[in-house]
């Protein structure tokens, strides 16, 4: 048998469709991952800020109005780079790896250290928008190479796999890199996969178009990079404590992040009371402090146990401490606690301070802990409640604004039995004045009858407080039960005096809050500038 000759022609023409073949999947592979690694970059800002901020939507806004304005200018930028295509594109990758890797520890420092969260913010969210904006063009030049054809064609590949990518990455941000990895090392780590994606792209598909010195020019600086995000990586956890430290002003015992906030406990020795001073902070948020939160917590719980109680709600109050006074009752047969974050009660049953401090309360068999939002949770509770106890975060971040709403109290009005009285923490009259109205309005718009109160918690200053009823109960009386347990601070005398608001203090006439015009964050963000 004799062998038949290939033209060589016929050769290099099987070998280009084999390259065409190969390349192809190579770069939408690389588009789908780089849409990832982008996406994650965008909702880890917006994390962050709300973390660090409390406000969401706002943070939101910034970052996605300020990376799509700037992606528009990143695609027209790319146009004089186009007939340099493979080192401008590794370029890009290389830069945006680097920037979106460090971008969370730099916003970190930028807010502990040098109080320019804002202005870094949005540089960063800028530079990061450029840079994904230069991306398209840059690789529609890179297929094109590849095979010739149409712009709708091209355009329809490369956009199918930038938007699953984006899919994947959405997805993998809240349900892997948080949980797993935390802020940090997760945008760490997603930057490593994005110079990977880059590097191998150019390095592999495209390497004879870039030169002798363009590959070490490129390996020179992937190298440098590498180094830089695996450095950062390992020293991600010393950066994160000395940071944290910075931002509390006494010695930080215990910090985590949890699925939904930052639960940071700190401890020194109160320089008044000359007792330890430990102190729970959720986002940031000062949640009590132990040298006073008897004050708090008595006003919040016993006028609203003066009367039948012997079903007590409480929302919130992941600490046991409000839980620990309503115990002191042994006729309350029954109470019911509603706390979304399973980590706080973890560390309230597990860290002997505090749980010396709330006396063991999540032990008590009268004690029944549900883990739920406690909007969803109102909507589909059976029964009643003689007492309802609302010790949830202060409405200064979008996802407690629901919790200060119309409809809120209108789910809670269902749950007052005859006779049932509720209270809120309303957070500060004195410097958040029309955020603490707000609340009383919304409470009062959802048919309860309000009796607005206040008193003084150093480590928090003057503290507000609503007691309310049904409005076909009348007027809430407020008062200490006859049979109160021996109590530190709240004492009738207290709580005549709480009923006065000095003129300049006294109530606003605000709108109420509802879930759709949650006017309530709109004044707490108002208040707690000045706090």
């Amino acid at each position: 048998m004799t062998a038949v000759a290939v033209p060589a022609s016929d050769d290099a023409a099987g070998a280009g469709r084999r390259y065409a073949r190969l390349a192809r999947p190579a770069v939408l592979a690389a588009v789908f991952v780089c849409a990832a690694c982008g996406l994650v970059y965008e909702l880890a800002l917006v994390a962050l800020g709300s973390y660090l901020i409390g406000d969401t939507v706002g943070q939101a806004s910034i970052v996605l109005g300020v990376m799509v304005f700037a992606m528009g200018v990143g695609a027209l930028a790319a146009k004089p780079l186009q007939h340099r295509a493979v080192i401008a594109f590794a370029a890009v990758e290389l830069a945006l790896a680097l920037l979106g890797g460090l971008s969370v520890l730099v916003l970190y420092a930028a807010f502990a250290w040098l109080d320019l969260y804002a202005p870094a913010l949005v540089a960063i969210a800028f530079v990061l928008g450029l840079l994904i904006g230069a991306e398209i063009p840059l690789l529609m030049v890179l297929l094109q190479r590849i095979r010739a054809q149409s712009a709708g064609s091209a355009v329809a590949d490369l956009f199918a796999a930038d938007y699953v990518g984006a899919l994947l990455g959405g997805l993998a941000f809240p349900f892997l890199l948080i949980p797993f990895f935390g802020q940090l090392r997760g945008a760490l780590l997603v930057g490593v996969v994005n110079a990977l994606a880059g590097i191998l792209l150019v390095g592999t598909v495209f390497r004879q178009d870039l030169g002798r010195r363009g590959r070490a020019a490129v390996a020179v600086a992937a190298t440098l990079v590498g180094v830089v995000l695996c450095g950062a990586y390992l020293m991600a956890e010393d950066f994160e404590v000395t940071a944290r430290q910075q931002l509390y002003r006494d010695p930080v015992v215990h910090a985590e992040h949890s699925r939904y906030q930052e639960i940071v406990l700190t401890r020194a020795v109160s320089p008044v009371a000359g007792a330890p001073d430990l102190r729970l902070y959720l986002n940031g948020d000062l949640q009590f402090s132990s040298v006073d939160e008897y004050r708090y917590h008595e006003a919040l719980v016993h006028p609203a146990l003066a009367g039948e109680r012997d079903r007590v709600l409480v929302l919130g109050g992941g600490d046991g401490l409000a839980l620990r006074e309503v115990l002191r009752y042994p006729d309350v047969s029954s109470v019911t606690v509603v706390e979304l974050d399973p980590a706080v009660v973890t560390l309230a049953r597990t860290d002997p301070q505090i749980r010396t401090l709330n006396a063991a309360a999540f032990d008590d068999p009268r004690v029944r802990l549900v883990h739920a939002d406690a909007f969803t949770w109102l909507r589909a509770v059976p029964g009643t409640f003689d007492a309802v106890i609302v010790d949830l975060p202060d409405p200064d971040q979008t996802a407690t604004a629901k919790l200060y709403s119309v409809e809120f109290y209108g789910l809670l009005r269902r749950v007052l039995g005859p006779s049932s009285r509720l209270v809120v923490q309303a957070g500060s009259p004195y410097f958040a004045p029309r955020a603490y109205w707000c609340v009383d309005a919304s409470i009062r718009r959802a048919g309860l009858t309000t009796r607005p109160y206040h008193v003084d918690v150093p480590s928090f200053g003057d503290w507000g407080f609503l007691m309310a009823v049904p409005a076909d109960d009348g007027a809430p009386v407020l008062r200490v039960p006859a049979d109160a347990p021996p109590l530190r601070f709240l004492r009738p005398e207290v709580l005549r005096a709480a009923e006065v608001f000095p003129p300049d203090r006294g109530p606003l006439a605000v709108a109420p809050s509802t879930l759709l015009e949650p006017r309530v964050l709109e004044y707490s963000r108002e208040g707690w500038r000045g706090y």
